[in-house]
């Protein structure tokens, strides 16, 4: 065997394999290392992908080239568009997965790679070519250098490969970390605990150690999942049913996937006060409330203990019962993570209307484990202190699914580039989702994991689930993770979408009103709420013959008609942000003493430092930096 490779992946979670996919189709030679080759992209919590503003992050995957919407399009048992009773910005896409069949899905598509190749062991050591490095190092530090000549001193410093507990070492300059919760994690069942970054599976010791000697601050992190239920126990008469959309829509822009036609329900059911008595008498053994755990949990996905502790005066909480595959009796109750007892959670279950006779699989559990503050990263999602190493997942304090595989795939793309020796791929925060995430891990920090929502996007009229293709194809396609066959169906919906709104631009439609009859061209009448192109398209005679000879379809029709609708607000965003793009255009050299301006507030001096923005916009996004701090820097670096 060959044991040489351009770049490196360590963990084989929805980061990794999005990391190693990409990389490997850009033509790196590319390792995947991962625990078990049989829980690619385990779906470790609920078996879904997408939801409020994740679901955008899936489509800009998609767009982009990846692969995690067309492996759930080929695995959903259920589709529903959230939020469709508000704006469009809002729409949000979500999927029900058939749990094993997503991770052999993307297991044969990782098989099936070319450049790729997979090893199943657990890395316990990364390999550096130190050498003049190091003892640069400790010169630097012995003669009392600035932060900027240490870090000068670090960059010299390259991975060389990786070593496994197996003892093989495999050779790369590029080391992508993505090993999720397993960098000395720890589970916890009320008072019992045991060691492991999920149910069934080991932790990873080792890394942690070794990255703290390089120079890097690391901290722990808290999550947990629910009881796996046996369906077969449950009385599902007296639940109520949540059904898929009628019509559903896919994830993938490909013509290679298709939407589901045969779904499954979901099921709502509720907690109520005797449920809570049973969870509360057991508080003193849950190792949130009695200081076993450190870690800090994710504020949006509370345990059901957390909710029962925050929000006391809530007599019932909405449960969502989710069925994990189509051959399996497994089910998923969302909203009902804990880490109390085992015992405790059954008697509570047993509580439940429906679940009076329930059976358990496996009971809930909460983890522990070690992330490094993504501050310590570029955009490019490289690590400052070592070039050629790379984080993305929940390494970075990050929390989902969707924005671990998002990480994966940019520090993919970027471990590539920087093989090829050309500029890292970096989206704006008016292009994408992607960039929004990305850009608020390294500029502000987390301290619990995060998670992605609409209101975190400023620009989110600009970042419609709808228009992802249209925003990010074309940089897929220049990168080479768009094939020629998807990126001309893309040309093709574009045109259809253009075409449409200059029809609308340039048909008269005669109106009666109050005020007799007039004279309105059709794109005028669509930008009111009372009219879209189905209420017209039978009216006009002349608007339903374009869309039938020119074959615009419902999803190039209802592209067109949020562009015309929103019209004002997508303007108003678009300027809005080319006004901000000038911050984004004025550089900060790297070493620069920001201890050397005295005019900045101190608090600005050490967040800059810490930090070290790469230019001026990023530094007014640093939290503790004020507009006064701001105008400094302008000054300094010319306006």
């Amino acid at each position: 065997m060959d044991l040489n490779f351009d770049v490196i992946v360590v963990g084989g979670g929805h980061a990794g394999c999005e990391a190693a996919s990409a990389s490997a189709r850009l033509g790196a030679r590319t390792l995947l290392v991962t625990i078990d080759l049989s829980k690619l992209a385990e779906m470790s919590c609920n078996p879904a992908v997408g939801g409020v503003a994740k679901g955008q992050i899936v489509r800009e995957i998609d767009a982009l080239g990846g692969q995690m919407g067309r492996v759930t399009d080929r695995t959903t048992i259920q589709f529903r568009m959230l939020n469709r009773s508000k704006g469009p910005a809002m729409w949000s896409p979500r999927a029900q997965c058939d749990k094993s069949q997503f991770a052999r899905e993307w297991r044969h598509v990782l098989e099936n790679t070319e450049n790729l190749y997979l090893w199943q062991d657990t890395v316990t050591e990364l390999l550096f070519d130190v050498g003049v490095a190091r003892a640069a190092a400790r010169r630097a530090e012995e003669a009392d250098a600035s932060a900027s000549q240490r870090l000068a001193t670090r960059d010299s410093r390259a991975p060389r490969g990786v070593r496994t507990r197996m003892g093989v070492e495999f050779l790369a300059p590029n080391i992508i970390l993505t090993v999720g919760t397993f960098l000395e994690g720890v589970m916890y069942c009320g008072r019992a605990s045991a060691e492991g970054g999920r149910a069934g599976d080991s932790a990873s010791h080792g890394l942690t150690r070794q990255l703290e000697s390089l120079g890097f601050e690391s901290g722990r992190m808290k999550t947990g999942t629910p009881a796996r239920l046996d369906a077969r126990t449950i009385d599902f008469s007296v639940l109520e049913s949540q059904y898929g959309d009628a019509v559903p829509s896919k994830f993938s822009y490909s013509s290679d996937t298709h939407a589901v036609t045969d779904q499954l329900p979901c099921y709502l059911a509720y907690t109520s006060e005797e449920v809570h008595d049973v969870l509360r008498d057991a508080f003193a053994d849950s190792p949130l409330f009695n200081g076993t755990i450190r870690g800090v949990g994710p504020r949006y996905c509370p345990s059901i203990e957390d909710k029962l502790n925050v929000f006391a005066d809530k007599t019932q909480h909405q449960l969502f019962l989710e069925p994990e595959g189509r051959s399996t009796h497994e089910c998923y109750l969302n909203g009902f993570s804990s880490s109390l007892p085992w015992e405790t959670q059954w008697m509570a279950l047993r509580k439940i209307r429906g679940f009076e006779n329930v059976h358990i699989f496996r009971p809930g559990y909460a983890i522990e484990y070690d992330y490094f503050p993504p501050t310590q990263l570029h955009h490019s999602l490289e690590t400052k202190l070592v070039p050629g190493l790379f984080f993305a997942g929940q390494i970075n304090g990050t929390t989902g699914y969707e924005e671990a595989a998002a990480q994966g795939l940019m520090a993919g793309i970027n471990a590539v580039r920087r093989w090829q020796g050309r500029e890292p791929v970096v989206l704006k925060r008016d292009e994408a989702y992607i960039g929004v995430l990305i850009d608020d891990l390294v500029t502000k920090g987390v301290d619990e994991p995060y998670r992605m929502f609409t209101s975190r996007a400023e620009y989110r009229i600009l970042l419609r689930q709808d228009n992802a293709d249209m925003r990010l194809t074309p940089l897929g396609h220049e990168l080479g993770l768009i094939s020629e066959g998807d990126f001309a169906d893309f040309e093709r919906k574009k045109t259809r979408v253009e075409s449409l709104i200059s029809c609308a631009r340039g048909l008269r439609v005669r109106i009666d009103d109050s005020q007799g009859v007039k004279v309105k061209k059709l794109y005028e009448l669509l930008g009111r709420n009372e009219h879209t192109f189905s209420s017209l398209r039978l009216e006009i005679p002349e608007l339903e013959t374009f869309i039938q000879e020119n074959e615009i379809d419902e999803i190039a029709i209802e592209a067109a008609e949020i562009q015309i609708k929103y019209r004002g607000y997508i303007e108003r965003e678009k300027f809005i942000a080319e006004k901000l793009h000038r911050l984004e255009e004025i550089v900060i050299p790297n070493d620069f003493d920001f201890h050397s301006l005295q005019s900045l507030t101190i608090e600005a001096r050490q967040k800059l430092t810490s930090i070290r923005p790469a230019t001026i916009g990023q530094a007014s996004r640093i939290p503790g930096v004020s507009p006064a701090d701001i105008n400094v820097l302008l000054v300094r670096f010319g306006r």
